[in-house]
């Protein structure tokens, strides 16, 4: 089940763990991404916290949010880039994407395998996505305070192996979240020295959420391929033949 838009944005916008929670996924995101220019980006779920770095440079941002949840207008201060849309169903071309983030949008979904096949579906050949999950080991899935608390938490076995049958190659992966998922004000100081030493630890082993960035595998087809020539039609003098498109 969907988190509420209004719910994910006064968490991430309106608190002080949600704007630190931000902080931390974001740092850890521009790791491995630290930039996208001339790219087309887009984000899934609740992804806009993230995807701000890329506004400038990017040839286009887009924040897909799955109907369940609803939408809002982002970014405030400049045109609005995000889409109410159907979860399994978004209106992007066959391999436009060149890099995807998913985030509070594959632990909530109810219909993971076809969210997955969407999401192989849009990104181009060498395509990369980056799914953000709640780690099941971690605190931040023991609490429903928090938007990561919500949904199914996975471990990375568990991720990777469902990525895979969805001919994604599991590339990198990396924890975040390595504060007390508390905004009490003595976990709120210690949020720093919190995450910096969970950034030395093995990426599984702590943290509330963990990152999994995967390419798109595009197999070829096995055994002889017959080739059909291309049948033509006829079209009478006067009169334009039609163009098959998506609308």
């Amino acid at each position: 089940m969907h988190l509420d838009v209004q719910d994910l944005r006064n968490f991430y916008y309106r608190s002080a763990l949600g704007r630190a929670a931000q902080a931390s996924l974001r740092r850890r995101m521009l790791e491995i991404w630290p930039e996208a220019k001339g790219q087309t980006v887009a984000g899934f779920g609740f992804a806009v916290p993230l995807l701000r770095p890329y506004l400038a440079d990017a040839r286009r941002v887009m924040a897909l949010m799955p109907g369940p949840q609803g939408v809002m207008p982002w970014p405030a201060d400049q045109a609005n880039v995000s889409v109410l849309i159907e979860e399994t169903l978004w209106p992007i071309e066959t391999g436009h994407v060149d890099k995807l983030v998913v985030l509070h949008g594959l632990e909530t979904s109810e219909r993971a395998y076809d969210l997955l096949e969407e999401a192989w579906r849009v990104l181009g050949p060498g395509g990369k996505a980056l799914f953000i999950v709640p780690n099941r080991a971690g605190l931040w899935s023991r609490r429903d305070r928090t938007p990561f608390g919500f949904g199914r938490p996975y471990s990375a076995g568990q991720l990777e192996t469902q990525l895979r049958k969805h001919q994604f190659l599991p590339e990198r992966h990396m924890g975040a979240l390595y504060q007390m998922p508390s905004g009490k004000r003595v976990w709120m100081k210690s949020a720093k020295m919190f995450e910096r030493v969970g950034r030395m630890m093995p990426g599984m082993l702590a943290g509330g959420a963990f990152m999994v960035e995967a390419s798109k595998l595009v197999y070829p087809p096995k055994g002889k391929v017959n080739r059909a020539k291309a049948r033509r039609e006829a079209v009478p003098q006067g009169v334009t033949a039609p163009i098959a498109g998506r609308f």
